[in-house]
């Protein structure tokens, strides 16, 4: 299974996802950081990203090569994270047929009704627990 981690400005969720998912299951999982701008590929990169790309074409370009999408929520709307996220990116990530997991952390002027302030380790916890432990098989 191929996995991509899309983040931007300074990577931290994006680095922070693929730490808990190196400590959790190893080098086995196949991971591609694909950020925004250099700095958040570089960044998710030194977390052990197999390997990274960024900006608009690599994000269009990559998602459709991979089983599933992990990004903050932001990555599915244009103009996101100070719009680094293109409506190419957006578009790119929402029609591909990727699964995707969402994590409900967003700097827009949005809210999403169910969902709780969670820090995002313990978000990321989640993610690992309730929906990647039942696909991920080592």
């Amino acid at each position: 299974m191929k996995f991509c981690i899309i983040d931007g400005q300074g990577g931290g969720i994006g680095t922070t996802v693929i730490k808990k998912l190196r400590e959790k299951f190893g080098e086995s999982l196949d991971i591609t950081a694909l950020g925004t701008n250099a700095i958040a590929t570089s960044q998710m990169l030194k977390a052990k990203a197999n390997r990274g790309a960024s900006g608009e074409n690599a994000i269009a370009q990559t998602v459709k090569q991979v089983d599933l999408v992990i990004g903050p929520v932001g990555i599915v709307m244009a103009n996101a994270m100070m719009g680094e996220v293109t409506p190419k990116m957006a578009e790119a990530v929402t029609s591909c047929s990727a699964k995707k997991i969402l994590l409900p952390l967003s700097q827009e002027n949005v809210e999403i009704v169910g969902t709780a302030a969670i820090p995002l380790p313990l978000l990321i916890d989640e993610l690992i627990e309730k929906y990647l432990n039942n696909i991920i098989i080592i």
